[in-house]
């Protein structure tokens, strides 16, 4: 059986990442979202196990203890993590998952599947992403500041990603992020596990 792909989707708060990531889980039903564990509370129309995992932080050290997360971090002192054993179960299905995570989650993830593909979304300019954060009207102007310096210190990762789009014009970036995705199962490791015998039969083997 084919092997399900590991998609890495990262961005700075307020590149678009969310709005991408919702229109490609649309556009594909073959994709499917991790949903994270988190100690943050809920906020207003956030369900528990769509949107994330709502726990506390004593089950979520506990889950670090026991070794159960793919890959967790701290941000703005509250823990995120991935369920391993729920990763795992999904690739073996030949299942496609999106990992919608920060820069110190990818490179945990690389380092257990260093196959996964890894997507970083960019603003068009600094100046626009201030624009969009203080758009949301939800933070204060300290915490829009804090927002901005995390965001270039994400940014500063962009290197380590394999495809990087530039949201600039929402329609585009939908179309290439969809194309990444597909252009990733016609790779040929996994279209010979897909068509090796009728790849075979067609060399002459």
């Amino acid at each position: 059986m084919q092997k399900g792909n590991i998609f890495i989707v990262a961005a700075p708060s307020g590149a678009g990442k969310t709005t991408l990531v919702s229109a490609l889980l649309a556009a594909d039903a073959n994709v499917r979202l991790s949903v994270s564990f988190t100690t943050r509370a809920p906020r207003a129309g956030e369900t528990n196990g769509q949107d994330y995992h709502f726990v506390s932080r004593d089950t979520f050290l506990g889950m670090i203890e026991r070794s159960e997360l793919l890959e967790h971090a701290e941000v703005y002192g509250n823990f995120y993590g991935t369920s391993e054993k729920w990763i795992r179960e999904q690739l073996a299905t030949g299942q496609d998952i999106l990992l919608e995570i920060d820069w110190q989650g990818a490179q945990q993830v690389r380092r257990l599947f260093p196959e996964a593909i890894s997507i970083f979304i960019l603003p068009p300019s600094l100046e626009v992403l201030e624009q969009r954060l203080r758009g949301r009207g939800k933070d204060a102007e300290e915490a829009i500041q804090v927002r901005l310096k995390s965001a270039q210190d994400e940014i500063r990762h962009v290197d380590e990603y394999d495809y990087v789009i530039v949201n600039q014009h929402i329609d585009e970036s939908v179309h290439d992020i969809i194309s990444i995705v597909r252009a990733a199962r016609l790779r040929l490791e996994n279209q010979s596990l897909k068509f090796g015998t009728l790849i075979a039969e067609l060399k002459g083997v």
